[in-house]
């Protein structure tokens, strides 16, 4: 059998934050700190993400079983 590539999927800013409803600060941050799939830069001024790594990394927090803390309840 031949090895095809698979095909990329990118979703700019927009369509990330529709599935990610987090502040783009807090996704930079969890970018830096390996928590977050990492941005692909496609200019000097647009960037996107792979589909396939958001999927994967929702995939990976719903059966995590990691839940929020809430402030002031301490760990």
């Amino acid at each position: 059998m031949e090895n095809k590539p698979k095909s990329k999927t990118l979703i700019n800013r927009k369509k990330l934050h529709a599935m990610i409803p987090l502040a783009e600060r807090t996704i930079y941050n969890m970018e830096q700190r390996g928590e977050f799939p990492r941005r692909i830069a496609l200019t000097s001024r647009n960037v996107a993400w792979d589909l396939t790594e958001i999927e994967e990394w929702i995939d990976a927090r719903k059966s995590s079983g990691t839940h929020a803390i809430r402030p002031g309840m301490g760990v």
